[in-house]
């Protein structure tokens, strides 16, 4: 089996590619500021304008940081999906966590004009605040979890999950669809720009919070690494090895779940990262070993969405398109077209 000094270049040229696409993210945006201000604003005594200076600190590295923290962790999501479902369509949020978290947000933003049709605008308000958000679409998102994880303790079958997880997803979004149809068009726009997706507006405390998840999530996926290889095998053969198919499923699990609701919860849902990114990266590394693919779906998924970003900012104008929507106008056809090169899935 591969080791990283096999792909050493690779990574090599990988890691450069994110600290340039990182820096340019940075520079990019509706004021354009030079590289060379960007890296005196990162790492010398400041840019030269201290207007300059405050978005790089207080707007676009916490921006920045949230594309890396959001690209890696849904892509590391993806590479697990399909590897434990052996089914090259999985992603992030096929176990339903996305519209767990929809859900949530839904409830909060139709009991908020409830409550505040009753209770005074102040408490809409503050039901409807930034951090409301995030706690609501958490909470949708660990109550999703809790019931695939308590069918995963009773059903062995990995598939019998996928579906189950699926079926989660198709009721959750149910209700969001029966909530949004009793909605006025105030909590409906509300709700509608909140699933496009944002990374921008992030806290430095928000993004603590971000990062611990996605670290602890990563490091979950990193400790399956061995596992995963096994089940490339097979079940059967990896049961003959000592593998313990439900302890393995159940960690990939929570690892999924830390990386994929935390960041449902900050960033909003983010469509086909976690799904592409997978496929992107073994064009590239052609392994099966999970302890290569892993840093390299971290590299390749931070890259594209810094890019996606880059690309939604419009640089050099006052609009800001939807991160969703160009996750898949750019990620799509690339996907699309790797695909249709080699002519084949891998599973």
């Amino acid at each position: 089996m591969e080791t990283t000094q096999t792909y050493r270049g690779y990574f090599v040229i990988l890691t450069f590619i994110l600290i340039l696409v990182f820096l340019l993210n940075i520079s990019l945006g509706s004021v354009s500021i030079p590289i060379n201000e960007v890296i005196a604003g990162l790492f010398g005594n400041g840019a030269s304008k201290e207007t300059w200076q405050f978005i790089i600190v207080e707007y676009r590295l916490p921006k920045a940081f949230t594309a890396v923290l959001a690209g890696s962790g849904l892509a590391a999501c993806g590479l697990l999906m399909q590897t434990l479902f052996r089914n090259p369509l999985a992603g992030p949020f096929v176990l339903g966590l996305s519209s767990g978290a929809s859900l949530g947000v839904a409830i909060l933003i139709l009991g908020a004009g409830f409550l505040g049709s009753i209770f005074g605008p102040e408490i809409s308000g503050l039901l409807t605040n930034k951090w409301s958000l995030v706690f609501a679409s958490a909470i949708g998102s660990f109550l999703v979890l809790l019931a695939v994880l308590a069918i995963t303790l009773r059903i062995k079958d990995t598939m019998a999950i996928l579906i189950i997880g699926l079926m989660f997803g198709s009721l959750t979004a149910a209700v969001v669809s029966v909530l949004s149809y009793f909605s006025n068009a105030e909590q409906l726009q509300q709700y509608i720009f909140w699933s496009f997706g944002s990374l921008g507006n992030q806290s430095w405390d928000g993004l603590l919070i971000l990062s611990s998840c996605c670290i602890i999530g990563i490091f979950l996926g990193f400790l399956s690494c061995k596992s995963l290889n096994t089940l490339l095998l097979g079940e059967n053969y990896a049961k003959s090895m000592g593998l313990n198919i439900r302890k393995t499923t159940f960690l990939i699990i929570i690892a999924t779940s830390i990386l994929a609701g935390s960041i449902t919860a900050f960033a909003g849902p983010i469509a086909f990262v976690g799904l592409a990114v997978p496929h992107i990266a073994r064009q590239f590394f052609t392994t099966s070993n999970h302890f290569i693919l892993l840093p390299a779906v971290l590299l390749c998924g931070s890259i594209l969405m810094l890019l996606c970003d880059t690309v939604a900012q419009l640089p050099f104008s006052e609009f800001i398109l939807p991160i969703n929507a160009i996750t898949s106008l750019v990620g799509a056809p690339v996907v699309i077209w790797l695909l249709l090169r080699k002519r084949k899935l891998l599973f």
